[in-house]
């Protein structure tokens, strides 16, 4: 590129005023060496480059680039011992072939390397090819020890337990040192690894305590919640959700989840008028009995099906009444709904949101509504994300309570009663991250709202 004389002379002022070549490249947008050049001329110290003394083949330069460059493994300090010739001749002759990021040559074929004549290979001295040669027998040594281990283990990247156990496997035939440094591995790192299992865990009593109090809980839930009952325990174990997670992962303490399966519907067509969806899908409240939600599950065991009928307060999640039969009737959700409003003050009028199902659209439904004050809500037809929130407890509840459980030889009695004691654990006991881990019965008593 050639600049404009204006730009030379006012580069050269600027250098002669004090400042250095790197300062006036970046203030007038060339570069360090052309501004460097022009100062030398200006001062008259520029001097020819003669020729290289030595003048080489075309082949030799293919040669020397195809085995540095070319896949061989060669190092360039070794293709220029071995060709005679120095290592930045070479990488000069990179450069002049580079084309785009890309080396422009041909590559270096295995019968090429008979084009070395004698005189090249005798510049290998007798030690250097046996260090050569041992060099190459290390690399094959490694290559066979991490197969076995990759193939042993089924994994695709050797950690440092197993690059130790590699390191140990050759160390009879090679030096430590040697193995480490093809393996990029330090010694620190090494030393670390084999002294590490003889040292005791640090997180012994916590990996104990993680498996108590996940298999407490039947193993139903997740690293947040293991993490605040180590907390809560009489000695505090405290540690952080990473570290619980990982230790969980390490000591097999899984939460299974169900896929979705097939879920009961209760709506029967249009058989009363829908009310409006006044929630939607806002199921925040800021006081008790403002906004409740319903809905029917249905529990499929061996010895039959059993309904669940429950109302959730949005305030807390509180379950504020349940009731559960084998039929799902207007029965379930009616008598359900009288238990609830058992909970209501006398200026108490929440919002009730349902989905469209038929217990809700019978007389008996909306005529307790109209009795209690409450008023009604229903989600579009076939949206369940519009009672989103009711379906989330259905959700945990399958989760924690119904899914990866043995029913067999459980009468529909027995399991009833279970499910009862569950909501009853899920009002009074089971703690949650949102309520600053207490359950919603501790949560309203720390507020002073009376249970």
């Amino acid at each position: 590129m050639t600049y404009p004389q204006e730009v030379v002379n006012n580069v050269l002022r600027y250098l002669c005023s004090g400042h250095t070549v790197r300062q006036a490249a970046e203030k007038f947008g060339v570069s360090p060496s052309i501004a460097a050049q022009w100062r030398r001329t200006y001062d008259g110290k520029l001097k020819d480059v003669p020729p290289h003394k030595v003048q080489y083949s075309q082949e030799v330069v293919r040669l020397a680039l195809g085995l540095a460059y070319g896949g061989f493994g060669f190092k360039l300090g070794e293709v220029a011992h071995m060709l005679g010739i120095s290592a930045n001749t070479i990488s000069q002759w990179k450069k002049k072939y580079l084309v785009g990021g890309h080396m422009d040559i041909p590559k270096v074929t295995q019968g090429e390397l008979k084009h070395l004549s004698a005189d090249d290979l005798e510049a290998m001295t007798l030690k250097d090819l046996k260090a050569y040669i041992h060099k190459l027998e290390l690399k094959n040594a490694i290559l066979e020890e991490k197969m076995k281990l990759l193939k042993a283990e089924g994994i695709d990247k050797l950690s440092n337990n197993e690059l130790s156990v590699l390191v140990d496997a050759l160390s009879q035939r090679f030096a430590k040192t040697e193995i480490l440094k093809a393996l990029g591995m330090s010694s620190s790192s090494y030393y670390y690894t084999k002294t590490k299992s003889k040292r005791p865990d640090r997180y012994g009593a916590a990996r104990a305590a993680i498996k108590e109090e996940f298999y407490r809980v039947g193993g139903r839930r997740g690293y947040r919640y293991i993490r605040q009952r180590l907390r809560m325990r009489d000695v505090p174990i405290i540690l952080s959700g990473k570290t619980v997670r990982r230790l969980m992962a390490e000591e097999h303490c899984h939460v299974s989840y169900a896929c979705k399966r097939r879920r009961y519907t209760s709506y029967k067509g249009e058989i009363s008028t829908a009310p409006e969806n006044i929630v939607s899908r806002n199921f925040h409240a800021d006081e008790p009995n403002k906004l409740w939600l319903t809905d029917i599950t249905e529990l499929h065991i061996p010895q039959g099906k059993v309904y669940l009928s429950p109302i959730i307060d949005c305030f807390d999640g509180m379950p504020v009444a349940w009731k559960s039969s084998t039929h799902p009737n207007a029965d379930l959700v009616n008598s359900m709904l009288d238990e609830a409003v058992k909970q209501l003050g006398s200026t108490d009028h929440p919002v009730c949101h349902s989905d469209r199902g038929c217990h809700y659209r019978w007389p008996g439904w909306i005529d307790r509504c109209d009795k209690y004050g409450i008023t009604r809500s229903m989600s579009h037809l076939g949206c369940s994300p519009d009672n989103a929130a009711m379906e989330g407890f259905f959700g945990r509840l399958k989760n924690e309570f119904f899914y990866d459980r043995d029913w067999k030889g459980v009468s529909i009695k027995d399991f009833m009663d279970q499910l009862d004691n569950y909501m009853l654990h899920y009002r009074n006991t089971r703690i949650k991250e949102s309520l600053g881990w207490m359950s919603p019965v501790q949560y309203r008593r720390s507020l002073g709202i009376a249970v």
